[in-house]
């Protein structure tokens, strides 16, 4: 990779004012605590309004993945990969399925956490235990990819005179020193700041990439001579891919902790309705300007390994910066969307698995703790987590595409219980408890036997893991229920 650096003095100026306008607004939320209660910090006493809803759960939405890992895999995979846009609106319709209901329910008993739903909808430790350590295990991933992609930015944009090391470990420990301080409300409004940097970045890159290298077109006549292997259309497995994509997606995001607690932390049910009718409208202007990245990226760069492919975004705006450098001042701004998409997308993911562990984990061993006690073990978990997470990010291989495959394939497993469980009153705890252990088993068992060499693909067929497990859960819960069914009429 070139070693110039993408941020001039003036732009590095630039980022430590944002990065310590993060802390300040990090102290401005703890100032505007009303109460010292898991409601208030993990939540901000349920009042976020319609513009801060909206902004921190586009920000939280789009995250290091679209604008590191996202591009790399359309660099990969080419035109095959434009299916996504569809993919990231499904979300939203996800979301509108539960969401709703799941406020009211969240108000009527006092939810903090996805898991206080499973326990109070099902009354079984063992269903919500076992939830509560797929969210920990997926959020975890989510976190860990996020830093990665923090890593490749940070020294790109630096030239290398800030290392990948030095980047994950910098930032992160800004991400810990704001959320400590005021919770889910600092969060959500340094997400608001990060949002509209992250809109703004996205249509500055595609607006600068049509200029210089001529946009889409431009890159579909180079590719169809370099590469007409991205032009070649589906193939049955392919399609498969892409439904079983889909699924894993409707099914995973829409349930991640730090979006449930969004939910919940809305101001009321208009509000929430609201923001979902604006999210709609977002992966035109954040997922396709990304795809066309991604192909002229694959264009103008051949032949980069997977690592490479990672970077290809940062390839492309060192040239922009070479052969223009009038523009060098604006490349600061999508830097900064960079940045402000991975730490929106870390900060929530973070917060939300220090209360699932808080709340759903440490509070039923410790049922008599006080809610001060609760919140200061939250926040020792949350900096000891991420102690090893800096370090698996550091170390792991795996590319972003990838670590975010697994996650879904396991997060999408607990739906079920969110999708059925708010809708059907006769669904019992043993039929989703049967499925969870059922889906996770099955999806695990193909992940580990093609890790294990034994000729199994990490798609079968072209379908996730994650789908032949989530297939198995459902049928699951419905042979079960019918069978509880039969037992209750005799």
């Amino acid at each position: 990779m070139n070693s110039t650096a993408l941020l001039g003095p003036g732009g590095v100026i630039f980022m430590g004012i944002y990065l310590t306008s993060l802390i300040v607004v990090g102290l401005a939320g703890r100032f505007a605590r009303r109460e010292n209660s898991m409601s208030d910090f993990f939540l901000g006493n349920r009042g976020l309004g319609l513009m801060v809803l909206f902004l921190t759960l586009y920000a939280t939405q789009y995250s290091g993945l679209t604008l590191v890992g996202f591009v790399g895999n359309v660099y990969r995979t080419g035109y095959f990969f434009l299916v996504s846009v569809t993919f990231v609106m499904s979300i939203v319709g996800a979301y509108l399925v539960y969401a709703p209901k799941m406020h009211r329910l969240s108000r009527q008993y006092g939810y903090i956490t996805i898991g206080d739903y499973i326990q109070q909808r099902f009354k079984s430790t063992p269903l919500t235990s076992l939830s509560t350590v797929i969210f920990i295990i997926t959020l975890g991933n989510y976190i860990l990819s996020n830093l990665k992609a923090i890593g490749y930015i940070v020294e790109a944009s630096t030239g290398g005179y800030v290392t990948f090391v030095q980047g994950i470990v910098v930032l992160s420990l800004i991400m810990l020193v704001y959320e400590t301080l005021g919770g889910l409300r600092s969060v959500a409004w340094t997400d608001a700041i990060q949002g509209i940097l992250l809109a703004a970045g996205c249509i500055f890159i595609f607006g600068v990439i049509s200029y210089q290298y001529g946009g889409l077109s431009a890159a579909a006549e180079k590719l169809m001579t370099a590469q007409p292997a991205f032009w070649r259309p589906p193939s049955l497995q392919q399609k498969f891919t892409w439904l079983s994509t889909l699924i894993i997606v409707f099914f995973g995001p829409s349930i991640y902790p730090h979006a449930v607690q969004r939910i919940y932390a809305a101001k009321d049910e208009l509000t929430l309705r609201r923001s979902f009718q604006i999210m709609v409208f977002m992966p035109i202007f954040t997922t396709f300007f990304m795809f066309v990245v991604g192909l002229v990226g694959a264009a103008q760069f051949p032949g980069l390994d997977k690592q490479g492919s990672e970077q290809v975004t940062l390839f492309l705006l060192n040239d922009i910066a070479e052969r223009l450098p009038s523009v060098r001042f604006l490349l600061i701004l999508f830097l900064s969307a960079a940045v402000a998409a991975i730490m929106s997308t870390v900060d929530s993911a973070l917060l939300a698995i220090s209360s699932v562990f808080t709340q759903d984990l440490y509070m039923r061993i410790r049922p008599k703790s006080s809610q001060h006690r609760l919140t200061v073990t939250g926040k020792v978990f949350s900096w000891g987590l991420m102690a090893i997470l800096v370090i698996l990010a550091i170390q792991l291989p795996q590319t972003l595409w990838r670590l975010t495959e697994i996650k879904l394939e396991l997060l999408c497993q607990a739906a079920p219980a969110i999708f059925l469980g708010v809708h059907l009153k006769s669904l019992r705890s043993d039929a989703v408890l049967s499925g969870l252990v059922i889906g996770t088993c099955v999806a695990l068992a193909i992940m580990f036997a093609n890790l294990a060499g034994l000729g199994i693909a990490t798609k079968p067929m072209g379908i996730h893991a994650g789908v032949w497990g989530l297939a198995a859960n459902f049928l699951t819960v419905g042979l079960v229920s019918r069978g509880s069914g039969a037992r209750r009429s005799r």
